[in-house]
């Protein structure tokens, strides 16, 4: 899946693509979409777009199937689903990152931050999200490392309160994955370095719900 850039007097398009040839074209519907993911549906495709929103889009006839309009207030800047795809994380630059549900795109839970978000991340087997952005690049030359907010920070996913950060970055973090095992992240930031950090043994004891056991 594909998505163009708003081009005078042409509007930005998603192509859709099976290995051997062009499935569909859609066209967002308003602002342009700037991310996009598959659903667990066949067919489904969820969209972030420029103007906040979140829609769900069928690539057989490319027409909206469902959107949320207030999904954010500002650019979305990643979107990444569970493991499971029942649900999905989002960042954007209104400084917040919220997860959604993905059948009906209602907001679940919202963690705010201080500055712009450029990326969220879900960890497996733990209940945390990982976010991280910063201040723009036209400012950074001016603040301090601490002040411009470059760490990658730990939210707890269900009680929506931040758990921790990790530094390393000297300018905004672009983007973050999380490693499918749920042993180590990589960050990439717009100081042109990819740092690939890898879980202590103490983040794999910890008790993220206290002394409450969950059965699987």
């Amino acid at each position: 899946m594909c998505y163009t850039s708003v081009q005078v007097n042409h509007d930005g398009d998603g192509t859709a693509r099976e290995i051997t040839r062009t499935r569909t074209y859609v066209s967002p519907i308003g602002s342009k979409a700037t991310v996009c993911a598959f659903t667990y549906t066949p067919n489904l495709i969820i969209t972030g777009h420029e103007s906040g929103k979140i829609a769900l889009f069928d690539v057989v006839t490319g027409t909206e199937v469902l959107n949320n309009e207030r999904a954010h207030m500002d650019v979305v800047t990643d979107l990444q689903l569970s493991t499971d795809r029942s649900y999905f994380v989002t960042s954007s630059k209104d400084k917040t990152a919220r997860i959604h549900d993905t059948k009906t795109l209602r907001v679940l839970k919202t963690f705010t931050t201080e500055t712009p978000l450029n990326s969220a991340a879900l960890a497996p087997n733990k209940p945390y999200v990982l976010v991280g952005g910063g201040q723009e690049a036209m400012q950074v030359t001016t603040t301090s490392l601490r002040q411009g907010k470059f760490e990658t920070r730990f939210w707890h996913k269900v009680f929506e309160e931040e758990v921790g950060r990790v530094k390393g970055h000297f300018g905004p973090i672009n983007t973050i994955a999380v490693h499918p095992a749920g042993t180590s992240y990589a960050s990439g930031g717009e100081d042109g370095f990819v740092r690939v950090h890898h879980f202590e043994e103490s983040y794999f004891r910890a008790k993220p719900y206290g002394d409450l056991q969950l059965e699987d």
